[in-house]
């Protein structure tokens, strides 16, 4: 996959359509969309039987090995020795080099696996890689450890200055996780039993979701590709790619259960044993944000539902002319508005107009990942699902995956993983301890791109039909940003803490989810028990529990972000550049700080939503006119 030859030797051959009019239709969409391109990952390494990926491999094992046996026992007497800011900042600069290198590994391995999860070759060399890995981790697992052990004085003092004072981030960042750390064997064991735990049951949901297939208009399509037709002009169509979703998920429900069931208690058993107190406190920390900060931006949200989202469907059923939208069209095209597919190039070209409109700087950035091979588009069988920018190590550079389908949709996706890139080129010489962004900051950018090229695209519409129609698909993205984000932050605390009383079965979580889902759409928007299975397809809650309150976070922020940035208040584009030039290095509340903003004003919130509801107003004022 790595390299074009690769690629060919390990994808499947592409699905035959089940009759003529299928295949005439496939055909179609493909000239609309013009040539899409496939990643080019051999920046990272040439192929899965690579020599140089081997190679690779036993060395970061070996460098793990001659690591521990060089420091391991000693850090707490080198830091207390004469020239600790040398020798630790020469420790930290060793191990942090080991990181890269087992980034670039896992990232190469993860990234050929996301191509195709059904194809048991890259299952197996994505799950030998991560054992191996997860092994050399093992080794390394002491530096943290031992760190921590040092007094804070003495830790202090070898910060001062010297070649440890540029590590202070980070290990400010490592020992605020010391309360919460066990001792050394019990570590290792969470470590190594990870391959068995939680990372097994992640890839026994990747692959179960990658194998479903759902039956649509005589196709048996994949997640990626039903999902779409969501969204598609014709009613009929939407209404039944949900039953079939709905129908599919059903009938897997008790493996869902069981994954979800099992990762929750999971969970559970490593926040007991290391002292955390509610389920989402690991998140937090993980984060860098006070659980406080949440509660009110999770509490500023519910409480904005009936201005948001409920105020926005009842205006969306009423321009269908009737009191309540089934779900299937939550996401439906407006009527009477022309939709046409939107060909890659033209998707390429806004994206990198808008960005370069705001920095050509930014656009410079973003246009790399064109040239240079770095994103995977089109639908495949067995491909990841959704979107996502990886950002592998700062020695490499990131890639991006989408599934386009030339939706409008799908441009502002674009953009949005495009925004995620650009963060990370611009967080990589940090280098891999501080590059990494986290989660209270890791949507600013996307967010922002996405905001970037919606206010272009508005800004030159000039037909009122079209301008609503746009106006209202930002509201719905902001509303499944916002609201719905939330609302599954709060079916998440419902299962994690149903789940610490005895395993719930999927009628239970199908009850969990209705419940949220009813409070958060609100009566506008009819939900039935085709529904109920919705929960199941979401990877955020596998892979990353309590990661999608980043998003609302976010979007918020951009919000806020982007009326300073309208105020064409100087030096603008310099200060946005410096906060996603920090990385990791630095605390979120201190990189808002150039910009007047202060996440931990319970006002701060109100600013984002008050956006949100200002364009909805914009839309009830169209419909007036």
């Amino acid at each position: 996959m790595s390299s074009r030859a690769v690629t060919a030797a390990l994808s499947p051959e592409p699905a035959r359509a089940p009759d003529g009019l299928s295949a005439l239709r496939s055909a179609t969409e493909a000239v609309e969309l013009g040539v899409l391109p496939e990643w080019d990952l051999s920046d990272l390494y040439s192929g899965i039987d690579s020599p140089a990926f081997r190679d690779d491999l036993e060395r970061a094992e070996a460098e793990a090995r001659a690591f521990t046996e060089r420091y391991a026992g000693r850090i707490v007497e080198i830091a207390a020795g004469p020239d600790a800011s040398v020798e630790l900042g020469r420790a930290v600069a060793a191990f942090e080099a080991i990181e890269d290198l087992m980034g670039r590994l896992m990232s190469f391995a993860g990234l050929v696996y996301s191509g195709d999860t059904t194809d048991e070759t890259r299952a197996k060399f994505y799950g030998d890689t991560r054992e191996r890995l997860t092994a050399a981790s093992g080794d390394l697992l002491f530096f943290g450890l031992e760190l921590n052990r040092v007094e804070d004085s003495v830790m202090d003092r070898a910060m001062a200055d010297g070649p440890l004072a540029q590590y202070r981030p980070w290990i400010e960042d490592l020992r605020a996780e010391k309360p919460y750390q066990l001792d050394d064997r019990t570590e290792k064991l969470f470590l190594e039993k990870s391959v068995t735990a939680n990372a097994a049951w992640d890839r026994l949901f990747n692959e179960t979701i990658a194998a479903l297939r759902f039956s649509v208009q005589g196709e048996q399509l994949t997640l990626e590709p039903t999902l779409n037709k969501l969204q598609d002009r014709d009613g009929a169509v939407r209404q039944e790619a949900a039953v079939a979703l709905g129908d599919t998920l059903r009938a897997n429900l008790r493996v869902f259960a069981l994954i979800t069931n099992t990762l929750a208690k999971d969970k559970e058993i490593s926040d007991r044993w290391r002292g955390f107190k509610d389920v989402a406190d690991a998140r937090h920390l993980s984060n860098r944000v006070e659980p406080e900060v949440v509660a009110a931006m999770v509490e500023a949200v519910r409480a904005a539902y009936p201005r948001l989202s409920h105020r926005y469907y009842r205006l969306k059923a009423r321009w269908f002319g009737v009191d309540a939208l089934p779900y299937w069209d939550r996401n439906a095209p407006l009527p009477k508005v022309e939709q046409r597919t939107i060909p890659w190039a033209e998707a390429r070209d806004t994206v990198l107009d808008a960005y370069d409109a705001f920095s050509p700087d930014m656009a410079g950035i973003a246009k790399k990942f064109f040239d240079g091979g770095w994103i995977d588009a089109p639908t495949r069988p067995g491909k990841a699902p959704g979107a996502f920018a990886h950002p592998t190590v700062p020695s490499a550079h990131p890639y991006v995956l989408v599934n386009y389908q030339g939706k409008p949709r799908d441009v502002m996706t674009l953009a949005h993983e495009l925004g995620h890139g650009v963060h990370q080129v611009l967080a990589a010489p940090n280098g891999a301890l501080m590059a990494p962004t986290p989660l209270t900051l890791a949507e600013t950018a996307s967010v922002f791109g996405e905001m970037l090229t919606f206010r272009k695209l508005l800004a030159e519409t000039t037909d009122p039909t079209q301008r609503r129609a746009m106006l209202a698909a930002k509201v719905e993205d902001m509303i499944n940003t916002v609201v719905r984000q939330i609302a599954f932050y709060s079916f998440e605390r419902k299962v994690h803490l149903a789940r610490a009383k005895g395993e719930l079965t999927a009628d239970e979580i199908n009850a969990l989810w209705m419940s949220v889902q009813a409070e958060s759409l609100g009566p506008a928007i009819t939900l039935d028990k085709g529904y109920e299975p919705f929960w199941a397809y979401i990877p955020h809650f596998i892979h990353s529990p309590f990661y999608v309150y980043a998003y609302a976070f976010g979007d918020c922020l951009v919000n806020s972000l982007y009326g300073v940035y309208a105020r064409a208040e100087p030096g603008f584009v310099e200060r946005y550049f410096a906060l996603l030039s920090a990385g990791g290095s630095k605390p979120y509340g201190e990189l808002l700080k150039p910009f007047g903003l202060d996440a931990s004003d319970p006002g701060f919130w109100q600013i984002g939503l008050g956006m949100i509801e200002g364009m909805i107003a914009e839309l009830e004022g169209m419909e007036a006119a």
